[in-house]
């Protein structure tokens, strides 16, 4: 599993096509999220329809790109993360968060809890 300690994390506020691989990935980080993706940071990518993921990190020997793909359910995206066509910029994220995302776990409706981590809205 890949070690997210330490690591800066960010996700892409806008849909990304998950037909794209390493390169075009790290087109996006560094034209639409206007970050380095040589950096050793991470990079999450959220499908239009938000079943699939995709995460870019750059190690010190080239790109790893992991994705996941939930089966009836669909990836909640943390408050603050919309995801829609064509925007640009990307939300920073804990390890807690993340870990959170990747699991597929959903979560109530923030206007139920005071507290809510995640807007799991359509």
């Amino acid at each position: 599993m890949l070690n997210l300690q330490g690591r800066r994390i960010f996700l892409a506020k806008a849909t990304v096509d998950m037909r794209k691989s390493y390169q075009t990935l790290a087109d996006v980080v560094r034209l639409q999220m206007d970050l380095d993706p040589l950096s050793g940071d991470v990079f999450i990518f959220i499908g239009k329809d938000r079943s699939r993921v995709k995460v870019l990190v750059w190690d010190a020997a080239g790109f790893w790109v992991c994705a996941k793909r939930l089966e009836g359910s669909r990836f909640a995206v943390p408050q603050g993360g919309g995801l829609p066509t064509g925007a640009s910029g990307s939300l920073p994220l804990s390890v807690q968060e993340v870990s959170t995302v990747l699991a597929g776990i959903r979560m109530p409706d923030p206007s139920s809890r005071r507290h809510a981590l995640f807007n799991t809205r359509s």
